[in-house]
């Protein structure tokens, strides 16, 4: 099913479909790949540490930091990631432009809280059980952003819903002559 989103300057943009939005994040787990090691990369080699178990709490915060670095970073000066313009989408607020900073920022953070809750059930589910097979089912996590998409009228995730932010499809053709 395909939304639409009308701006306040009355242009319209069509929402990305849930396989597209789906297929950019698995995407965007490949380059987090590569964030995540250099970043950790470099925290080992500035801390010393020898084993990932070493200030632990800390290497978390700075994995964290990195990844909002990433994101943040790339919505700000494109408004789209590397998966994000390959699969033609663009991040932008309810105007039609570039969200500001600050609101960058917070749609990171509040990317975090249902994936993390869905980890947690998870556990639960694992110590509940005492099956430790279970804890497999933490691959899912990360998607449960996407169950607010079939509750919200133009099937914006929920973070975007309460930021003001929105998703949209950018035809390729006019992506291209822009450059």
């Amino acid at each position: 099913m395909q939304y639409s989103i009308t701006f306040g300057s009355g242009h319209t943009a069509t929402v990305p479909s849930r396989w597209r939005r789906f297929a950019s994040m698995m995407y965007e787990g490949v380059l987090l790949f590569a964030v995540v090691f250099l970043a950790g990369y470099l925290f080992d080699t500035l801390t010393q540490s020898r084993s990932g178990l070493t200030l632990r709490t800390l290497r978390q915060v700075a994995l964290f930091v990195a990844i909002g670095v990433y994101f943040v970073m790339c919505w700000r000066y494109s408004g789209q990631t590397l998966p994000m313009k390959t699969w033609n989408i663009r991040l932008v607020d309810r105007d039609g432009r570039t969200p500001v900073l600050s609101r960058l920022i917070l749609r990171y953070i509040l990317l975090w809280p249902i994936p993390l809750l869905a980890a947690l059930l998870v556990q639960g589910a694992s110590h509940l059980t005492g099956y430790r097979s279970t804890d497999m089912l933490i691959v899912f996590a990360p998607f449960t952003v996407f169950l607010w998409t079939w509750l919200d009228p133009q099937g914006q995730f929920l973070h975007d819903r309460l930021l003001g932010t929105r998703l949209i499809h950018i035809d390729a053709a006019k992506s291209t002559k822009a450059v």
